[in-house]
């Protein structure tokens, strides 16, 4: 009786731990955690590191693939783009909304968000992938 009490504790506390990164239960109430798509080359660390380099990359490619359209530099348009999208559950891009500024600078948005790599883990939520959302601003300024 004895060892069927502790292997019961055992179980239990394995399955606690085991379900600390994307949850836990406290005073019979569940909270589930999101947790964010991994960016290849961001494998390694806990949650808190991969959604950290997740950030770096996800800025370090807007960065590296922005591109100002000539005609739109030349004719002096700027103005904010938002985009809204997605990673989904296979770990690529969808984007949901654009707004702001002028056709030629949302394009050139869409253009930059969909050249995002697939992710090498989509995000998850209670285990089981999932599609997490994203918004990133873009504002374009000519400086003249």
């Amino acid at each position: 009786m004895k060892n069927l009490f502790i292997a019961i504790c055992m179980l239990c506390t394995t399955a606690i731990f085991a379900q600390e990164e994307w949850g836990n239960v406290v005073a019979n109430k569940v909270t589930l955690k999101e947790i964010p798509p991994v960016w290849p080359g961001c494998e390694a660390g806990d949650v808190a590191q991969r959604d950290k380099c997740f950030d770096e990359k996800l800025t370090a490619h807007i960065i590296k693939n922005f591109k100002y359209p000539p005609n739109a530099y030349k004719n002096n348009e700027q103005g904010k783009v938002i985009v809204e999208f997605i990673i989904n559950e296979q770990g690529l891009v969808e984007i949901k909304k654009v707004s702001g500024g002028t056709k030629e600078l949302q394009e050139e948005a869409k253009r930059n968000i969909m050249s995002i790599p697939k992710m090498s883990k989509p995000g998850m939520l209670a285990g089981k992938p999932r599609a997490i959302n994203f918004t990133v601003p873009f504002n374009f300024k000519t400086g003249k």
